[in-house]
């Protein structure tokens, strides 16, 4: 195995250790912020990773690059608008891991503008590649309108009623048709289409920094 292909593991199992549960955090503190203290009674507003691990999920993630946490419980009659809750708890979790992936590029490009060039730095630098890449690919994979990922809350709030209960109805349809897709490496084209324009555009909004430095 390349040097570099370990690198990209390392990272991942950091991002399955470290990052995820930021992510599971960040669904229980918006959902105790909005009413409901659920996650928090049952222990899982925490960043600690035993809370929040997922076997399957953690090891999809660190061979697919695709991957989840054991999801927080929420209960939407807690809220004063159940389905605007569940949306803004929903959309919380991948907000968290762009934000991440945002503060891992600035790194990034603080290591770049640096006049000290060695192996180490090298090293270093393609480890924060791999973090933001993998938590943007992370926030686009989360963000699909199918159930049960953190996207198809915010499909079932835009949508009305009754399409959204039917919605809801046939989630397990839903997500044996995305695990399919996932392992088929069909889903990873769009996923890897839409993940491009984020980072393009996180880049826009970063480049200056080394010539700054």
């Amino acid at each position: 195995m390349s040097t570099d292909k370990m690198l990209e593991y390392l990272v991942r199992i950091m991002i399955i250790f470290l990052v995820n549960p930021l992510h599971e955090f960040a669904h229980a503190w918006s959902a105790h912020k909005l009413g409901d203290d659920t996650a928090k009674q049952q222990g899982r507003m925490t960043i600690s990773p035993l809370a929040h691990i997922d076997p399957f999920g953690a090891i999809l993630l660190l061979f697919c690059g695709f991957g989840w946490a054991k999801p927080v419980p929420v209960n939407p009659r807690n809220f004063k608008n159940p389905r605007k809750g569940m949306m803004l708890t929903a959309i919380a979790g991948p907000l968290s891991n762009l934000i991440v992936g945002f503060v891992g590029l600035v790194a990034c490009r603080l290591l770049s503008g640096s006049f000290l060039l060695s192996k180490a730095m090298y090293y270093l630098g393609l480890i924060l590649y791999y973090f933001v890449l993998i938590n943007i690919n992370l926030c686009v994979f989360n963000m699909l309108p199918v159930p049960p990922l953190d996207g198809s809350r915010v499909m079932t709030y835009l949508l009305p009623p009754k399409a959204a209960f039917w919605f809801m109805k046939h989630e397990r349809i839903f997500y044996g048709i995305v695990m399919i897709l996932m392992f088929t490496g069909i889903l990873s084209i769009p996923l890897s289409w839409i993940t491009g324009l984020i980072l393009n555009l996180l880049d826009i909004l970063t480049n200056w920094i080394p010539s700054v430095l």
